[in-house]
């Protein structure tokens, strides 16, 4: 199953455009999916004392927690649609990794101390994102250390990460053509 994790709290904005083509790519082509919307969902990205109490125990008093697990076990091919603010992802989506990654789901500990994928199995990771910036401002965090420390950790293998810079300043053309990269790069699944 095709899963998206969408975050921005705007409907009229560049990063919903994006979803929408998305969205329109996998219906013209019959592809089950489900989306993640963080904002619509009003998932709190913040840990909540008896969350963090049942973390190590790989549970969430947080019910969205353990939708988002279920959606997650189900996925083969992940879209990631956010913008970039203050050179990284939201907090909203930071916190999605804090709280929905749960050790015996998401990752176990080797006998070295280090994270291993568990459950989580997703074949194709691909992100797109939108920023003020250029792009290259921003590869150490998402090339290196978010792909290699979070996203392989927890079972989110083969990234494709694909931004959008000068998304507000920019012209109305080379937004075009970022939801025409964006339309090609959906399939092949």
């Amino acid at each position: 199953m095709v899963t998206i994790l969408y975050a921005h709290p705007y409907a009229k904005s560049f990063n919903h455009a994006i979803l929408e083509s998305v969205e329109s790519k996998l219906k013209s082509e019959n592809k089950d999916y489900e989306v993640i919307d963080l904002y619509a969902d009003g998932f709190n990205p913040a840990f909540e004392a008896e969350s963090l109490r049942l973390y190590s125990k790989g549970e969430s008093a947080d019910p969205l927690v353990k939708k988002y697990i279920e959606i997650l076990l189900r996925t083969d091919s992940l879209f990631m649609i956010f913008p970039v603010w203050w050179g990284m992802m939201p907090a909203i989506v930071k916190g999605f990794f804090d709280k929905v990654m749960l050790v015996g789901t998401a990752y176990t500990y080797n006998d070295a101390g280090a994270l291993v994928p568990d459950k989580i199995n997703v074949e194709r990771t691909v992100m797109f994102t939108t920023s003020q910036s250029p792009t290259e401002l921003f590869e150490p965090f998402f090339n290196e250390y978010f792909k290699n420390r979070v996203l392989d950790a927890v079972g989110f293998r083969n990234l494709e990460w694909y931004n959008c810079s000068e998304t507000s300043l920019g012209s109305q053309e080379h937004r075009e053509k970022f939801l025409t990269l964006v339309s090609t790069k959906v399939l092949p699944l």
